[in-house]
C-alpha cells in the first residue's frame, strides 16, 4: 500500500495571519476616533499612513495568495487521491498479481490478485515491509521452497521463475527493474498455460510421430521461397538424405535440374488447380536410381484464404508400375491363354443367368460368336428343352456352391454332341454366391474312342475275337457255371504252323489276312463256342461235353478247316494247327492253371511233331513246375552272382593260326546254378526270352564284357548277342552309351550281334535303332545268316559291319556239296557288299581250309578256342600266362 503523505505551507499562513491582525487594529484605531498626529516621532504623518496603507495593501495580497495556493493544493491532493484510487482499483483488478518495491528495498505495492495467490490478506502486510520480509512471509506459508538468492537470481531471467506450489498449481514470476531504481514483479498462475501446452506438445509430438511414421512420404514447402519446412522418415528414406539437409533446401538444392523442374511444374499445376489439389507421377532421378512418384498435391491457405504453403504426399511406385505393367502382360496373356485352350469357358451372373464371359472354345456350345452370346441368358441361347435342363443344372451348382461334373448332350450346328461341364460357383466377400463358372469339353470322340478301346481291351484288332483277357474271364465263368455240377469241358490252345515263314515270303500284310480268314474257319469250326486270339499266332477255345472226346473232335474240326488251304491276293498259301488240351476239372480248377496246362501240351505237341494234338498229362506239369523254379532262380541269379562270361576267340583266316591271328572274342553267358550246377545256355537263355529276363541278363553281359575288354592290354574286338527283347522293351541306344561311358571302351572296339528276330517284329524301328547305334561308333554283325528267310532284304537295307555264317553250314562241310555251296554263295555275297565275314562253329582243319581257300575273313569255333573264363586266355589279350590254365595251350591257337 503506497503511503498517504500529507503537506501544508506554514509561511503564507503566518503572512496571512499577520496581514489580518494588521487590518483589524487599524480599523479599530479609526472607529475610536484617533487622529494621528501631523508627525510621528521624527516622521511625517503623510509618510506614516502611507506605511500603513502600504502595509495594509500587502498583508491583503500577501493573504489572498496564500488562500489560493491552499486550494490549488487541495485540487491536487485530491486529484492524487483519485489517480491512487484508480490505480489501486487497476491493479487489483488484474489478473496477475504485482509487487512494486522501491529503491531502498521497501515494499511500496502489492495487490490483491497477489495475496490471494498466495493464501495472505491485507493485514498480513505491514506499513513498512521491504521485499525480503515479504518473501520470509510466503515462506513461512510454505509457498516458497527457494532461497532469496535463488529466487531473486531465477526470477530475473527472461523465462522467469516457475514453481510449484503445494495445492499443484504453478506460478510464474518474473522480475524488471524500474526507472527510479525500483523494481516490480508480476505473479501468473500458468497452471492452465502449462497444461494446455503439455497437451498441446503432447499433441504435437502425437502428430509429429504419425506423420513420421506414415509409410508415404510427407512434405511441405513454403510458397514464398519455395523451401521445404517438413519432412518425414518416409521421406528421408526414399531421398536417402537427413532431414536436417531437406529442412530449408529447395528443390533445386536436392534434386537434378530435369527432376526439380518436374516439381516445380507439379507445384505450379496445384497452384493452378481451381480446387487446390493436384495429382501427377513423377518420374525423378534421385542419385544413380531413376524412380517414378505417385504425388498429390494439396495448396494451405492462409486466414486471408491466400496460398502460403504447399503440402505433398508421395511414395515410390517405381516397382508398382513395373508390377502392374507385368500384371497387364500377365492379364492379356491369360486372356490370349482362355482365348485359345481347347476347352469351352463361359461365366455367368449367378444371379441374373446372363453370361458375362465366353472364349472362343464356347461358341461351339452357344451356337454363336461369343460377343453375341454376353448378355444373354441360357433361355436365349439354347432350345427349351436343353435350357430348362441347364437351368436345374444351373440352380443346383449354385445352391451345392461346390464342383459338380456333368455330361449331357447338346445340339449344336454338327449335331447332338456329348460335352463333359464342369460348374464351379465364386463367392464375392460377402459370401453370397455372384458368379457361375462353366467349362465345357466336348468328349464325343473321346467316347466314341473309348467305347472303341473298351473293344479292344476284350478283342482282338485284328480278327475281331476275344482276346487274352476275355478268353481267361470266359473261363472263370465256365468254372463256376461248372464248379458245382459234374460237368466238365476242355481247354484247347491252337498254335498256327509257319506263320513266320508266311510272313517273310509273302510280307505281313499276307500274315494278317491269314490271320482272318484262319479266325473265321476256326469259328466255323467251334460251332458257337468260345474262341479268342491269345497271341500272335496262338488261339484259344472251350468246348463242353464228354471228354477228351469233344477236345479231340473240336480239334480235328479246326484241322480239317485249315487243310483245304487260303486264297489270298491271288496267292495260295497253306497252314496247319498244333493243339494242346487241359480238362476240367482233371487238369485244373482256376483259369491260370487249366490255360497253363494247356499251354504245356502245346509245347509237347509242337516237340513232336507240327499238326499233332496233344492232352495235358502230369508229367508235362513236372517239366512246367521245373521250368518256373528255374525261372524264379534265374530271376536272382545276377543278383547272387551265378552268372559269368566265357569267352570264345575269333581269329583270322589262316591255314596256320598263331597268336597274331586272333582279332577278339565273342562273350557267352554262362550260369553256375548252386545245386543244378552248370545249366546250359540252350535252357536258360530261352526262359530268360520268355520271361523277359532277357533284358536284364543282356545288360548285365554288355556291361561285364566291355568292363572286361578296357582292361586288356590288347585292343581286341569284343561281341556280344543282343536279343529281340532289348530291342523291344529297353531304351538300347542310351543304354549302350552310358556303359561305354562309364567302363571308358573304344566304341570301334566292341560289335554286337544281332539275329533275324531283331527285325522281324518290327523292321522300321528296328532299323532305326540299328543306325543310332552305329551313329555311336560302335560295329553291327549279323549273327546265324541264311537261318532264316529275309536276311538279304535285311543285308540290302542296312549296311552290316559283318556276317557271321550260320555253324550248321559249316558242320556239314564236306559231307554235304549243298552246303559247300551255300557257304561259298555267302562269301561271295558278303564281299560283293564289302562286308567281313564270319565262320561259327569250326572245329576241324578241313573246313578251316576250305574256308580259307573261299577267302571266309575270320573264323571261330573248338578248333580255335572252346568258351572260356577270360583267366584262360591271358597270353591272348597280352597278359603272361598264368600257370594251371584249364585250355591246354597245344589245342589253342598258338
Amino acid at each position: 500500500m503506497v503511503p498517504r503523505v500529507w503537506t501544508t505551507s506554514s509561511g503564507a499562513a503566518s503572512a496571512a495571519a499577520v496581514a489580518w491582525l494588521f487590518a483589524s487594529s487599524t480599523v479599530a484605531l479609526a472607529e475610536s476616533g484617533f487622529q494621528p498626529t501631523s508627525y510621528v516621532g521624527a516622521l511625517e504623518p503623510e509618510l506614516v499612513w502611507e506605511l500603513l496603507i502600504g502595509g495594509l495593501v500587502l498583508a491583503c495580497a500577501t493573504s489572498g495568495i496564500a488562500l489560493w495556493a491552499t486550494a490549488v493544493i487541495r485540487r491536487q491532493r485530491r486529484a492524487e487521491r483519485r489517480k491512487n484510487v484508480l490505480v489501486d482499483s487497476m491493479l487489483n483488478k488484474l489478473q496477475q498479481g504485482v509487487v512494486i518495491i522501491d529503491a531502498k528495498g521497501r515494499l511500496v505495492f502489492c495487490n490483491d490478485p497477489y495475496l490471494e495467490m498466495y493464501g495472505l490478506c491485507r493485514a498480513d502486510v505491514r506499513q513498512g515491509m521491504d521485499g525480503r520480509d515479504l518473501l520470509a512471509l510466503r515462506r513461512a506459508r510454505g509457498m516458497l521452497d527457494l532461497s532469496n538468492k535463488e529466487f531473486l537470481r531465477s526470477a530475473a531471467t527472461p523465462e522467469g521463475l516457475i514453481s510449484e506450489l503445494p495445492d499443484g498449481r504453478f506460478i510464474q514470476v518474473k522480475f524488471s527493474k524500474l526507472a527510479n531504481g525500483g523494481t516490480i514483479s508480476t505473479h501468473n498462475d500458468c497452471t492452465e498455460l502449462r497444461r494446455i501446452s503439455k497437451q498441446l506438445s503432447t499433441t504435437s509430438q502425437f502428430l509429429e510421430s504419425v506423420i513420421d511414421n506414415i509409410p508415404v512420404c510427407v512434405a511441405a514447402k513454403s510458397i514464398e521461397d519455395g523451401r521445404y519446412i517438413l519432412a518425414n522418415r518416409a521421406f528421408e528414406r526414399l531421398s536417402r538424405l537427413p532431414r536436417e539437409k531437406i529442412i530449408g533446401s529447395t528443390a533445386e538444392d536436392l534434386y537434378a535440374p530435369e527432376s526439380a523442374a518436374a516439381i516445380r511444374a507439379a507445384d505450379e499445376a496445384a497452384l493452378a488447380s481451381g480446387k487446390g489439389e493436384y495429382r501427377s507421377d513423377l518420374a525423378i532421378a534421385l542419385g544413380n536410381r531413376n524412380v517414378v512418384l505417385a504425388s498429390e498435391r494439396v495448396v494451405a491457405r492462409n486466414e486471408r484464404n491466400e496460398p502460403e504453403f504447399i503440402i505433398a504426399l508421395f511414395q515410390d511406385v517405381t516397382d508398382r508400375l513395373a508390377l502392374a505393367r507385368e500384371l497387364d502382360k500377365t492379364r492379356k496373356f491369360l486372356e490370349l491363354v482362355i482365348d485359345n485352350i481347347p476347352v469351352g469357358l463361359t461365366v455367368q451372373n449367378s444371379g441374373t443367368g446372363r453370361y458375362v464371359l465366353a472364349n472362343r472354345g464356347a461358341e461351339v456350345i452357344l451356337n454363336r460368336r461369343r460377343e453375341d452370346a454376353l448378355g444373354l441368358t441360357s433361355g436365349e441361347i439354347f432350345n427349351a428343352k436343353e435350357a430348362r435342363l441347364i437351368a436345374e443344372r444351373d440352380d443346383l451348382a449354385i445352391r451345392k456352391g461346390g464342383l459338380m461334373v456333368e455330361e449331357h448332350p447338346i445340339s449344336t450346328k454338327d449335331g447332338l454332341r456329348l460335352f463333359v461341364t464342369r460348374r464351379i460357383t465364386v463367392a464375392d466377400e460377402a459370401g453370397a454366391e455372384n458368379y457361375l463358372i462353366k467349362t465345357h469339353v466336348d468328349v464325343t470322340d473321346r467316347r466314341q474312342t473309348e467305347a472303341r478301346m473298351a473293344h479292344m481291351a476284350y478283342h482282338d484288332g485284328l480278327t475281331g475275337l476275344p482276346n487274352r483277357p476275355a478268353f481267361l474271364k470266359s473261363l472263370s465263368q465256365m468254372i463256376e457255371a461248372c464248379d458245382c455240377s459234374a460237368d466238365e469241358f476242355a481247354v484247347l490252345t491252337v498254335d498256327l504252323d509257319g506263320l513266320a515263314e508266311i510272313n517273310d515270303v509273302f510280307g505281313h500284310a499276307i500274315g494278317d489276312k491269314l490271320l482272318v480268314e484262319v479266325a473265321h474257319r476256326i469259328e466255323a469250326a467251334s460251332r458257337g463256342g468260345v474262341v479268342a486270339r491269345l497271341s500272335g499266332d496262338e488261339f484259344g477255345l472251350l468246348i463242353d461235353g464228354a471228354q477228351p472226346a469233344a477236345g479231340y473232335e473240336l480239334a480235328q474240326r479246326v484241322l480239317h478247316e485249315l487243310a483245304t488251304g487260303f486264297e489270298i491276293e491271288g496267292k495260295r498259301v497253306r497252314t496247319g494247327a498244333t493243339t494242346g488240351i487241359a480238362l476240367f476239372p482233371r487238369d485244373g480248377r482256376d483259369a491260370a492253371s487249366l490255360l497253363a496246362n494247356a499251354g504245356a501240351a502245346l509245347f509237347r505237341a509242337k516237340g513232336r511233331a507240327r499238326g499233332t494234338i496233344s492232352v495235358f498229362a502230369p508229367e508235362m506239369d513236372m517239366q512246367i513246375r521245373g521250368r518256373r523254379a528255374l525261372h524264379q532262380d534265374l530271376s536272382s541269379a545276377i543278383r547272387n552272382g551265378e552268372l559269368s562270361l566265357h569267352y570264345q576267340p575269333q581269329a583270322s583266316s589262316s591255314k596256320q593260326l598263331a597268336e597274331s591271328n586272333v582279332v577278339g572274342f565273342e562273350a557267352l553267358a554262362r550260369w553256375l546254378h548252386p545245386s543244378r550246377g552248370f545249366v546250359p545256355p540252350s535252357e536258360f537263355i530261352p526262359l530268360a526270352e520268355e520271361s523277359g529276363l532277357i533284358v536284364e541278363i543282356g545288360e548285365w553281359i554288355l556291361r561285364e564284357a566291355c568292363q572286361q575288354a578296357a582292361s586288356w592290354p590288347k585292343p581286341l574286338q569284343i561281341a556280344v548277342n543282343l536279343s529281340p527283347a532289348q530291342f523291344l522293351n529297353s531304351d538300347l541306344v542310351t543304354f549302350v552309351h552310358r556303359v561305354l561311358l562309364e567302363t571308358g571302351l573304344q566304341p570301334g572296339r566292341l560289335e554286337l550281334e544281332i539275329t533275324e528276330g531283331v527285325l522281324i517284329e518290327d523292321f522300321e524301328r528296328g532299323l532305326s535303332l540299328l543306325r543310332r547305334l552305329k551313329a555311336l561308333g560302335v560295329r553291327v554283325s549279323m549273327d546265324d545268316f541264311g537261318s532264316g528267310y529275309s536276311s538279304l532284304t535285311y543285308l540290302q537295307a542296312f549296311p552290316f559291319d559283318k556276317i557271321k555264317i550260320d555253324r550248321a553250314f559249316i558242320m556239314n562241310l564236306g559231307r554235304n556239296v549243298q552246303s559247300a555251296a551255300i557257304v561259298r554263295a555267302v562269301i561271295g555275297l558278303g564281299h560283293g557288299l564289302g562286308v567281313s565275314l564270319v565262320a561259327e562253329g569250326v572245329e576241324t582243319q578241313e573246313q578251316l581250309d576250305f574256308l580259307v581257300d573261299e577267302g571266309c575273313d575270320a573264323v571261330q569255333g573248338y578248333l580255335i578256342g572252346r568258351p572260356a573264363p577270360i583267366d584262360d586266355y591271358p597270353w591272348l589279350i597280352g597278359l603272361p600266362p598264368r600257370a594251371g590254365s584249364s585250355v591246354a595251350r597245344s589245342r589253342q591257337v598258338s
